[in-house]
């Protein structure tokens, strides 16, 4: 049997898919709306990285399809180099380099030419990280390292100060990595990004895109009350998921006031099994310390209403990539990685282990807490709540 050709994606169908995809829609709601599949619109994606290409003009400085097509005219007619110049005002070397370049007066022919000029001028700029070697060192360096392109770009300028050809910004080495016809930067090192992705991600995506849903009836962090900003009051939790290898995850609950640990294992992200793990582990807490819960906008806690009512700890979430909002749980989680490294497969970590290694990380003294541990400061805090 046969297979059909694939049917090329017109230059509108082109501009309508960058358009959705910057916009955050996913590649299945994208294929949907323009009748394709999602792997030819995923082949549209890998070309670039993601990276929407740049829309190409036409200069006002080079000749036009209808000047072209005056110069085959004037040829056609027997007129002089210069009488057509003069008809198009254009200078004279203009136009004989123009009839030159195109097969001269005998074989010039005015769409071919245009046609020629276009495909011609797809030379892009040479990559900033292509032409200097020690730029591109330092930053390869820097991200085997596992750090964020804005942590470099930030750190460069910090450290050379005097030497703006040592300087880069974020998006460079995001196009370098991402579109690898710029040569600049191995295709491996995508693997030190935080999400290892092949291909660019629309900043809306998170916000917009048809891929994570909506958890309906979310409470936004905005409305958290005072007394959890302050970490005055014990008892107010950050979680999220620790991703595995091979879609393996635990999860993690930090107390905010102390930065006290709880690990807890599930077996999967699916919602009914997160939210069933992390409720059987918050009702084994004082009631003094089930105060509110805070966590992102990950689909697996779209059964926070059934969490809430189990526990009765309130649920609030974070803005859409915004990790910051929960920087005490993103710091232990940080910590949690000496014990288990990115691509680990967790299946057979068993809740024993997990509750070994909490308990290594609450004994240990903070710097933020003024060299107490987790632990100390935690026994402390519900002490005084008595």
């Amino acid at each position: 049997m046969r297979r059909g050709r694939r049917r090329i994606i017109a230059a509108a169908e082109s501009i309508e898919l960058w358009r959705r995809y910057k916009a955050g829609e996913s590649i299945l709601g994208i294929g949907r709306a323009l009748s394709r599949t999602c792997s030819s619109i995923h082949r549209v994606l890998q070309c670039t990285g993601g990276i929407a290409p740049l829309e190409r003009r036409r200069s006002s400085r080079v000749l036009s399809l209808v000047e072209r097509e005056e110069v085959s005219r004037g040829i056609a007619a027997g007129d002089t180099i210069r009488t057509i110049a003069r008809a198009l005002n254009r200078a004279a070397s203009t136009v004989s380099q123009e009839v030159s370049r195109h097969g001269g007066r005998d074989l010039y022919r005015a769409a071919e030419a245009d046609l020629a000029a276009w495909e011609s001028a797809r030379r892009p700029k040479p990559c900033l990280l292509a032409t200097n070697r020690e730029l591109q060192r330092i930053v390869a360096v820097k991200l085997k390292e596992d750090w964020a392109p804005q942590q470099i770009a930030g750190w460069l300028k910090d450290e050379y100060p005097e030497n703006p050809e040592l300087w880069v910004s974020h998006e460079t080495i995001y196009r370098s990595l991402f579109v690898q016809a710029r040569g600049a930067l191995k295709k491996e090192l995508i693997g030190h990004l935080r999400s290892k992705r092949r291909i660019r991600r629309s900043r809306h995506a998170t916000a917009h895109g048809a891929g994570r849903g909506e958890i309906v009836d979310a409470v936004s962090i905005r409305q958290r009350p005072a007394e959890i900003e302050d970490r005055a009051v014990p008892g107010h939790w950050e979680g999220d998921l620790v991703e595995g290898s091979r879609g393996t995850f635990i999860a993690t609950l930090v107390e905010r006031q102390s930065r006290f640990l709880i690990i807890v294992k599930v077996a999967d992200k699916r919602t009914e099994n997160v939210v069933a793990a992390l409720i059987k582990a918050v009702r084994k807490l004082p009631v003094a310390l089930r105060r509110s819960l805070t966590w992102d906008r990950g689909m697996e806690l779209a059964n926070h209403a059934q969490f809430t009512v189990a526990t009765d700890v309130q649920v609030y979430f974070c803005d859409p990539s915004s990790p910051w909002q929960r920087g005490s749980n993103e710091n232990t989680n940080g910590l949690l990685r000496q014990y288990y490294p990115k691509g680990m497969n967790l299946t057979a970590v068993s809740q024993a282990q997990l509750d070994t290694v909490a308990r290594k990380l609450n004994t240990r003294p903070r710097e933020t807490l003024n060299w107490k541990t987790p632990a100390y400061t935690l026994g402390a805090s519900v002490s005084m709540t008595h």
